[in-house]
């Protein structure tokens, strides 16, 4: 497995098929999905081994990145994922994160994001990266907020309304608003 990097509590690293049944784990709470379009998607190992292996497995070797695995440093335990998606919907790549409800509050998903964001800078090609988090969803707003990023726009899809968020990592400042 390919270890991305790593901060003072976390490992973030590539997923692998044996981390289905973590995924299944912190997929499974309500509260996680809530905002996420996705409820429902991931309720069993079959699916989790799905996802693995037909999305972050795949966008690893056509993109080079993924959503990837956050790892606790003390227990070992896949918590969640964080990293980056090459979103089609919006033509531009996505960061985003998933926790399991257990570490929440923490500064985890900042923490993991912050450390992407980094590697981003010093590894990857890419000059503008989004996020999207539901209006109502303050937490990911906060986090995206915390790694710097600035209001970009606002859409509408199904029951909830989005806020797009976006940094340019080129010059390491706030993506222009246009």
């Amino acid at each position: 497995m390919k270890v991305i990097t790593e901060t003072p509590r976390l490992i973030i690293r590539e997923f692998t098929l044996e981390d289905a049944p973590a995924v299944l784990h912190f997929n499974t709470p309500e509260e996680v999905n809530r905002y996420t379009g996705d409820a429902g998607v991931c309720t069993t190992i079959t699916d989790a081994e799905n996802i693995i292996r037909n999305i972050w497995l795949v966008e690893y070797q056509q993109y080079g990145f993924g959503r990837w695995a956050v790892v606790a440093k003390d227990t070992n335990t896949v918590i969640g994922f964080c990293g980056f998606k090459n979103e089609t919907r919006i033509n531009a790549v996505d960061i985003g994160y998933r926790l399991h409800p257990d570490y929440w509050g923490q500064g985890l998903a900042t923490e993991a994001n912050q450390a992407c964001i980094d590697y981003a800078k010093k590894h990857m090609d890419l000059d503008i990266v989004y996020a999207d988090a539901a209006d109502a969803n303050t937490g990911s707003i906060n986090v995206a907020t915390k790694l710097g990023m600035v209001y970009h726009s606002q859409y509408q899809e199904g029951e909830f309304t989005f806020n797009r968020y976006a940094i340019s990592l080129k010059t390491g400042g706030s993506a222009d608003n246009s």
